[in-house]
C-alpha cells in the first residue's frame, strides 16, 4: 500500500464507526475537522460541512472543486453485520456507507493532500465534505456554494467502478390530486377521484417525451405512491398520487412541467425545481482527460449532489453504485487504491 492508500483506508474505518445519518452528521464532521487539521491544513466549517483549499491558493487562478458526502441512509433491516464495525474481510472494508460514499470521499481527500502542498498548479484545488446528500437537504452542498471560492468545474465523488459520469439526470418529484365528488358507493352519486386519477396515470405510464437525450436517453415518469378514500361505502372525492420525474438535459423543469400540466387533469405541484440535470460539454478538459486515459463515459440515471452544483461537472469514484443502500455494504480495499490513482491521473492532465 502507499502512504496515501493506507491513510484513507484508516480515516474512511474511522468515519464508518461514527453514526452519520443525514442531519446527523456532527460526528463525521468533527472527525473530518481534526483529521485536517492534523496534517496542518485550514480548515473550513459550516453547520456539518467541512471544505479546504490548496496551500497556495491564487484567487487570479480558476477553481476545481472536490466533492462528496459523508452523510449515509439508516442500515438495510437486512443487515447480518454491525453497520459501524468497520471489518476488513477478503479484501473487502465492510461497514455503513463505505461504499457510498466513504470510499469516494476518502479517495478524493487522498487526491487532495497530494496536491496540497505543490506550487505553479494551474488550478487551485478545493475539496468540500458535505452533508444531508442522501436526502437531498438544503443544508448540504447548496447551503455552502456562496462561502466558496468561484469554481470552474467540479468532480463528485460517487461509487461509479471509477468510470465517468459525464451527465446525470434531474429530479422532480410531482404531487398530484384528481378532484371527484364524495358519494354514497351503493347508488349511482359522486364522481369517483379513482377513476379520475387512473386516466392520468396511464398518461404518466406511457407517454414518451419526443426529445431523447445523447447521454441520458429519455425522459422517466413512475408514479409511486397513491391515496385515496377514507371508508368502504364512500365514493372518494380526491386521489392523492406522487410521481417521480427523472429528467434529462433536452428539457427545463420547468418546460416539462408545463408539458404534464396540459396534459392531465389533476392538480400537479412540484415539491421543488432544485434537483436540475446536470452535465459538461463534449470538448471540456476532463472529457479530454477521460478519452486519453481511456476511462469509459456514461450518462447517469441517478441523482447525487450534482443536480446542485451549478457548474460543469462530472461523478466518479471508486466502488459500485449497485451495492449502495445494500445490506453488508462494503468496498473493496483496492477499489480505494485505484480510486486515488484514477482521479490523480485525470487532474495531472488539466493541473499540472
Amino acid at each position: 500500500m502507499t502512504p496515501l492508500h493506507t491513510l484513507s483506508l484508516e480515516l474512511l474505518q474511522r468515519l464508518i464507526a461514527i453514526p452519520s445519518f443525514s442531519k446527523e452528521e456532527d460526528g463525521v464532521a468533527t472527525l473530518l475537522q481534526d483529521f485536517f487539521q492534523q496534517h496542518d491544513v485550514q480548515v473550513n466549517r459550516q453547520g456539518n460541512n467541512v471544505w479546504v483549499q490548496n496551500l497556495h491558493f491564487d484567487a487570479l487562478k480558476p477553481t476545481v472543486l472536490l466533492n462528496s458526502h459523508h452523510d449515509t441512509v439508516k442500515p438495510n433491516p437486512q443487515y447480518t453485520r454491525d453497520p459501524f464495525q468497520p471489518e476488513i474481510v477478503d479484501g473487502k472494508l465492510y461497514g455503513l456507507g463505505s461504499n457510498d460514499a466513504g470510499g469516494p470521499l476518502v479517495s478524493l481527500i487522498a487526491t487532495f493532500l497530494h496536491y496540497y502542498p505543490k506550487e505553479n498548479l494551474k488550478y487551485n484545488i478545493v475539496l468540500a465534505a458535505t452533508a444531508e446528500e442522501e436526502i437531498s437537504g438544503t443544508g448540504g452542498i447548496e447551503s455552502i456554494w456562496s462561502s466558496l471560492p468561484t469554481v470552474d468545474f467540479a468532480i463528485v465523488g460517487e461509487p461509479t467502478l471509477c468510470e465517468m459520469a459525464t451527465a446525470e439526470k434531474g429530479l422532480m418529484v410531482l404531487d398530484c390530486i384528481a378532484k371527484g365528488k364524495a358519494g354514497h358507493a351503493a347508488r349511482e352519486e359522486g364522481i369517483n377521484a379513482i377513476y379520475e386519477a387512473l386516466t392520468d396515470i396511464e398518461w404518466f405510464r406511457t407517454y414518451k417525451f419526443p426529445d431523447i437525450s445523447k447521454t441520458l436517453g429519455p425522459v422517466k415518469m413512475t408514479v409511486t405512491i397513491i391515496n385515496a378514500g377514507k371508508q368502504h361505502n364512500v365514493v372518494p372525492a380526491e386521489c392523492h398520487y406522487t410521481v417521480d420525474v427523472r429528467v434529462t438535459d433536452c428539457y427545463s423543469l420547468e418546460e416539462l412541467l408545463q408539458i404534464i400540466q396540459r396534459h392531465v387533469k389533476s392538480e400537479v405541484k412540484p415539491r421543488s425545481m432544485r434537483m436540475r440535470p446536470s452535465g459538461i460539454a463534449e470538448n471540456h478538459s476532463l472529457i479530454k482527460a477521460a478519452i486519453k486515459l481511456d476511462i469509459n463515459r456514461y450518462g447517469s440515471p441517478t441523482t447525487s449532489d450534482q443536480a446542485l452544483i451549478p457548474a460543469p461537472s462530472i461523478k466518479m469514484g471508486p466502488g459500485d453504485s449497485a451495492r449502495s443502500h445494500t445490506a453488508d455494504e462494503f468496498i473493496f480495499v483496492n477499489e480505494i487504491a485505484q480510486g486515488i490513482e484514477t482521479y490523480i491521473k485525470v487532474l495531472d492532465e488539466i493541473v499540472i
